[in-house]
């Protein structure tokens, strides 16, 4: 009877325990998740405040609120995904609860028994007379051993006693702390339903908006295709430079050591900012005019704090720094057959032929038209690629 209550006592919890770790780790996960939703979010916010007066474009307005609608949904997807996390771990906490109280109760009885026992026994003499009572000298041994250990297995079952009630109590205030965890994100997710619900009623007005102001939308499309075909241009023309197949330029020197470990990194590279994707690689159509083609975009557009440091996403050296229209000063930074583009900055640290590392700080970006956005560009030889695939992963 004692070995199965002591191998209850020590395996339960180490299954247990198992099981509840492994759920406290994907809570942790879900929380890191929502909490960066939340920073995403709240920045997104921030710009739709201080841009509602001043940005000139209505298109960037929609976009910064489909962004923003976006984030909200993933936001509370992972807020139910997380509450169902929270029932689970509480499920699983009511369930140790239980078994603790279950085994409190069997050591309870088991201790009584050797209580109950000692004390019939107490007399010396009749431990002697229940010794020499016995058939065979082995049945005497076992007689005196278990006399001898009586005193030393009731303390035990006192201390396993003990801790087991202390274990409980700290799983009762676990298991308080998780409904009140659960409760809390169940609020926040109440409230981000109801903003949820304010951002697409202010994105329907933007395209009510849009749909009455249509030549004013067109003459908008059509200086921002002329401000991003200049821009692509002059980025093909840089890279060419670069790399010696420009007109009469001599050859290039291209860092293949460099090249090749720029290659290794895809999906690695440390952002250049810390922000929130608002416009994506590739082509696109316009969200109202859905039959309008809008330019088509090398790079990345990322919304960020106000005056933000623009960081290198690699080791390399600074090619040219050149002002365009729309996009202010840009950095373009080569490392080997690929290059690095950030476009709007406000001011820039470096200079044409600076060697540049990872994570050393080129420029702020700056705020034009209400936006304050980061343009971001990768590019390998003469071919753009989609920035996303090559940044890591928040």
């Amino acid at each position: 009877m004692f070995r199965k209550i002591l191998y209850f006592t020590v395996l339960l919890p180490v299954v247990f325990f198992s099981g509840q770790t492994l759920e406290a780790q994907d809570i942790k996960v879900h929380e890191q998740r929502k909490a960066q939703l939340e920073k995403d979010i709240e920045l997104i916010d921030r710009q739709l405040s201080e841009n509602e007066s001043r940005s000139r474009s209505m298109l960037s307005r929609l976009t910064l609120l489909r962004t923003q609608i976006s984030n909200r949904n993933a936001l509370i997807s992972e807020s139910n995904r997380l509450i169902r996390k929270y029932a689970d771990e509480i499920y699983l906490s009511q369930l140790q609860i239980n078994r603790l109280d279950a085994r409190i109760d069997t050591l309870t009885v088991h201790f009584g028994k050797l209580v109950r026992s000692a004390y019939r026994n107490r007399d010396a003499k009749v431990w002697y007379m229940y010794i020499l009572a016995s058939d065979n000298l082995g049945q005497a041994f076992r007689r005196y051993s278990y006399f001898k250990n009586l005193s030393s297995e009731m303390k035990r079952q006192a201390e396993d006693i003990s801790r087991a009630k202390e274990e409980l109590e700290e799983r009762k205030a676990e298991l308080q702390a998780l409904k009140a965890d659960a409760e809390k994100v169940k609020a926040g997710r109440e409230k981000e339903l109801a903003s949820l619900q304010a951002e697409k009623e202010s994105s329907e007005k933007v395209v009510a908006q849009l749909k009455r102001n249509r030549s004013r939308y067109e003459k908008e499309l059509a200086a921002k295709r002329k401000e991003i075909n200049a821009l692509n241009r002059k980025i093909e023309k840089l890279i060419a430079e670069a790399m010696g197949t420009e007109g009469k330029s001599k050859e290039a020197e291209i860092d293949y050591a460099l090249d090749a470990e720029f290659s290794k990194n895809k999906g690695k590279l440390p952002w250049p900012v810390d922000g929130v994707i608002v416009d994506r690689f590739g082509q696109h159509y316009h969200p109202v005019f859905t039959r309008v083609k809008l330019p088509f975009n090398n790079g990345i557009s990322i919304a960020v704090a106000k005056g933000a440091r623009v960081k290198a996403v690699f080791d390399g050296v600074v090619k040219q720094i050149v002002v365009m229209p729309g996009y202010n000063q840009c950095v373009l930074v080569q490392h080997g057959n690929w290059f690095s583009f950030y476009c709007k900055l406000q001011n820039t640290t470096v200079k044409a032929g600076d060697k540049v590392k990872t994570g050393q700080t080129i420029g702020s970006v700056d705020t034009i038209n209400g936006d304050t956005q980061l343009h971001f560009q990768i590019w390998q030889k003469q071919t753009p690629q989609n920035p996303e695939l090559w940044l890591r992963k928040k």
